[in-house]
C-alpha cells in the first residue's frame, strides 16, 4: 500500500442544486438540506483556516441535459460554491475515484486524510468512504454533513442511522461538524 500524507482535505460530494430544487418539481424534499449548507459553509471556513483544500466533486450526466455539465441544475450549490483555486472533479458513476483523478490529486496534495460531506448518503458518500478506506485513506465521515431523501422502505433519517452504523469504525470514523480538525500539513 503506499504512503499516505499527513494533509487533511474536505471532500464536498454531489452538494449540487439538483437535490435541493426536485421537491419544486414533484420529488422526494432533501432531508435536512437547508440545515447541511449551514453545516458545511462552517466546515468549509475552518478548512481554509487550516489550509487544508476543499475538494469539490460533481454528479455529471450527458452533455446538454440538465444534470450535464454547465446545465442549470448541475452546479454546485451556490452558497458553498468553489472558490478560486478549489478543486472541482467531474464524475459519472457513484465513485468520485472512478475516472475522475482525484486518487491522483489527493497524492499529489499529500493528503492522507478525507473528511467526506455530501449527497447522497446511500449512494455517493458511501461509495466514497467505502473506496477512500480502499485506497488507504483515512476518513472521517461527518455525521451531521451528509444527507438523503426518504425511500419508498426508510425514511431519510432511518438511511443516514443505518449507514453510521454500517461505515462507522470499520470503513470510516464518524464525527459530527463541530468534532472535525483539519491538519494543513
Amino acid at each position: 500500500m503506499e504512503k499516505r500524507g499527513n494533509k487533511t482535505a474536505l471532500l464536498v460530494v454531489d452538494v449540487q442544486v439538483a437535490p435541493f430544487i426536485w421537491k419544486d418539481y414533484g420529488g422526494p424534499e432533501l432531508y435536512r438540506g437547508g440545515e447541511l449548507i449551514g453545516t458545511l459553509s462552517g466546515l468549509m471556513k475552518r478548512a481554509r483556516e487550516a489550509g487544508a483544500p476543499v475538494i469539490y466533486i460533481r454528479h455529471t450526466e450527458e452533455p446538454g441535459t440538465p444534470r450535464g455539465e454547465g446545465g442549470p441544475i448541475w452546479h454546485v450549490h451556490p452558497e458553498i460554491a468553489p472558490l478560486p483555486g478549489d478543486p472541482a472533479l467531474n464524475k459519472s458513476h457513484a465513485d468520485p475515484f472512478l475516472g475522475t483523478g482525484l486518487h491522483e490529486l489527493l497524492q499529489e496534495l499529500g493528503v492522507g486524510r478525507l473528511v467526506i460531506t455530501g449527497v447522497q448518503t446511500e449512494y455517493c458518500v458511501d461509495t466514497a468512504c467505502r473506496s477512500a478506506f480502499g485506497l488507504g485513506y483515512r476518513v472521517t465521515l461527518v455525521t451531521d454533513g451528509h444527507t438523503t431523501f426518504d425511500s419508498e422502505v426508510l425514511k431519510a433519517e432511518q438511511i443516514i442511522a443505518h449507514h453510521h452504523t454500517v461505515l462507522g469504525g470499520l470503513f470510516a470514523e464518524l464525527r459530527e461538524a463541530g468534532e472535525v480538525q483539519f491538519a494543513a500539513s
